[in-house]
């Protein structure tokens, strides 16, 4: 054998090997952010029989699957994105899916609304220590022009775990009840956590970049300072944190609005709202990532160009949608606005991993982070809840379309923010 052909065959195991381990990184990846998915999916499922069990207004409800979780997950975010920056991410990743694991388990317990929402506290800190730093581990096994692609499979976790919880959720309220639901998805994330550790290696940072990466983590201050200096990360924060207001007061309140005012069975929860779902929204992200990492060859602009025009279409497609007067038109209706409302993730994440260096890429997921659940996950629901309620003396069941009717001025603004931010991108990824 020659020199260059052991040189070959030696390169050639090597990047058999880093595909191996790219891919086993990305399944287990996904695996784990389905688990944290369905677990936040799962409360807004079994809302109604919750509601009834325990006697929740909607504003309550609101809070629950919205501004409890939202609260501590965006205050744990942070901190937890440093330490990713600093420590063994996939240990972390493994830790962090115990904690929330345990208090999804706890909350098939309680009896009270204050000890319910005490438990989504602990699931919102845990679930901190999950999309961070996955995607900080994800950046260093994928280069620059592939992250797009591989976000965007990775935030497929959603959608299937919003296919997964609503399935899952419809038949354990009527075979299981409510509160086995909880124990039984807890107990399946405490055991996922060590197959996570024990098969995912930790990559080398930096490893798929160009430029050598800095040999410590950059001081939050620094972090933060970025978003601050480049245009581009200024107003994805906007964008991202208006679209995240719509998509989650949309995906928390879509099954409810169904049920309570379009009179869709629960069986039919599980049979056509959790396909139409899971199949929907992962169209989106992976739709968006796919094609920003396409259009992005040609230009930098698409990472605004394609959420914009995907909200563009959002917004008349789902005021039909609320309009019709059967479930069955409604959710047919609504199959393009559910794609369209999750365009924006996979675009939004993979331009701030492309935009901030090595070391300080899990605490800036984390910062952007915080618009998706404080102003997304936190108000939306809460918004939404708190519309319905005050609209239901005059409208009665019918006050959950309307209050979802109300989220769409804020989706026209997020349109208008990504569309702006294209006039920055070019200059700011020439730095």
């Amino acid at each position: 054998m020659t020199e260059a052909t052991a040189v070959s065959s030696g390169a050639a195991a090597s990047d058999s090997g880093l595909a191996l381990r790219r891919n086993v990184a990305l399944v287990m990846l996904f695996i784990v952010g389905t688990i944290n998915f369905v677990d936040r999916q799962l409360l807004s499922v079994l809302v109604e029989p919750i509601r009834a069990d325990m006697n929740f207004s909607d504003t309550q409800f609101g809070l629950l699957t919205g501004l409890a979780f939202a609260l501590f997950y965006a205050a744990m975010g942070v901190p937890v994105a440093m330490i990713a920056d600093r420590w063994n991410r996939i240990r972390l990743i493994g830790i962090a899916c115990v904690v929330w694991s345990g208090f999804t388990a706890a909350c098939g317990l309680v009896s009270t609304f204050w000890q319910l929402a005490l438990m989504r506290f602990g699931v919102g800190a845990g679930e901190a220590g999950g999309t961070a730093p996955s995607l900080s581990v994800l950046a260093d096994y994928y280069p620059p022009a592939q992250r797009p692609l591989a976000i965007g499979l990775f935030t497929c976790n959603g959608p299937f775990g919003v296919f997964v919880g609503a399935a899952f959720g419809a038949w354990a309220a009527a075979n299981i009840g409510w509160r086995n639901a909880f124990v039984v998805i807890g107990i399946v994330g405490i055991l996922i956590a060590p197959l996570l550790i024990w098969l995912v290696r930790e990559p080398t940072r930096g490893a798929m970049d160009t430029l050598k990466p800095a040999d410590k983590a950059l001081p939050f201050g620094q972090s933060l300072a970025m978003f601050v200096r480049r245009p581009s990360l200024r107003v994805v924060m906007i964008g991202s944190g208006l679209a995240a207001f719509v998509s989650y007061g949309m995906l928390n309140w879509i099954p409810a609005f169904l049920m309570r005012t379009q009179k869709m069975p629960l069986e039919a929860m599980a049979t056509w709202f959790a396909p139409a779902a899971g199949i929907t929204f992962g169209i989106g992200i992976l739709g968006g990532g796919w094609l920003v990492s396409h259009r992005a060859k040609g230009s930098a602009r698409a990472y605004g160009t394609i959420p914009a025009c995907a909200t563009a279409v959002l917004v008349p497609t789902f005021i039909a949608a609320l309009l019709v007067d059967s479930w069955q038109a409604s959710l047919a209706l609504m199959l393009i606005p559910m794609a369209a409302c999750t365009a924006y993730i996979a675009p939004a994440l993979a331009l701030v991993q492309n935009l901030t260096p090595p070391r300080s890429r899990a605490t800036a997921a984390a910062l952007l982070m915080l618009m998706f659940n404080i102003v997304g996950l936190g108000l939306g629901p809460l918004f939404a809840g708190m519309v319905s309620d005050v609209l239901r003396p005059q409208f009665g069941d019918a006050s959950l379309r309307w209050a979802l009717m109300a989220l769409m001025p804020f989706a026209a603004a997020a349109g208008i923010a990504q569309f702006a931010m294209t006039r920055h991108l070019d200059n700011d990824f020439a730095e």
